[in-house]
């Protein structure tokens, strides 16, 4: 699980033993039934993704709880929504696939990593049942470990966005769209 440059690290610091024991004993290659339940109460999560050249991004994606889908205990599915058309995720899943995702519940402070390989599609099965969605993001389960949760804050929700797409509900339009700088350059009809 660890490279050089982490293992040197390690035994700088005495913890070699330490992650040793961690990966012995938290990280798993399957999704249990804990970490079903634990990523199916969450409403958000932050995506690493890195592309070809090694130059890494990282996204927020949010939803109503249960928009991440544990499909089985190899597989995460989740929608890609309306976005800003950057494709900076998406763009680096089709060119390396690789993705880190990082749980974290701010109201009962509690977070898990999930690593693997992502692929997505239009046509997945699962998209007719996320209004709004794009396409549907799967992800192969590499690793998946809970991480200390010491540092995070306790947050309260104060409302959902309502930007979450809803079955038989237009989404509003995002300010952001309808800016000059912006409204002469949205794309007509979003094809993936």
């Amino acid at each position: 699980m660890y490279t050089a440059s982490q293992r040197a690290l390690q035994d700088a610091n005495d913890s070699r033993r330490l992650a040793d024991r961690i990966n012995e004993r938290l990280v798993q290659d399957a999704l249990d039934a804990q970490d079903k339940d634990f990523i199916g109460r969450q409403i958000m999560f932050f995506l690493a993704t890195v592309d070809g050249s090694g130059h890494p991004q990282c996204s927020f994606k949010g939803g109503a709880a249960g928009f991440v889908r544990v499909v089985d205990e190899k597989t995460l599915a989740f929608p890609d929504y309306d976005g800003n058309g950057m494709y900076l995720s998406l763009g680096n899943v089709l060119e390396t696939r690789q993705v880190g995702m990082l749980f974290v519940d701010f109201f009962k402070p509690n977070r898990l990593r999930v690593n693997g390989e992502a692929s997505f599609s239009v046509t997945d099965p699962l998209l007719s049942e996320y209004p709004g969605a794009r396409s549907i993001v799967r992800v192969a389960v590499r690793e998946v470990f809970p991480n200390c949760s010491r540092y995070i804050p306790r947050l309260a929700l104060v409302e959902e966005s309502r930007f979450v797409p809803k079955l038989d509900e237009q989404a509003p339009q995002p300010d952001w769209k309808t800016s000059d700088w912006a409204c002469d350059v949205l794309p007509q009809e979003p094809s993936l």
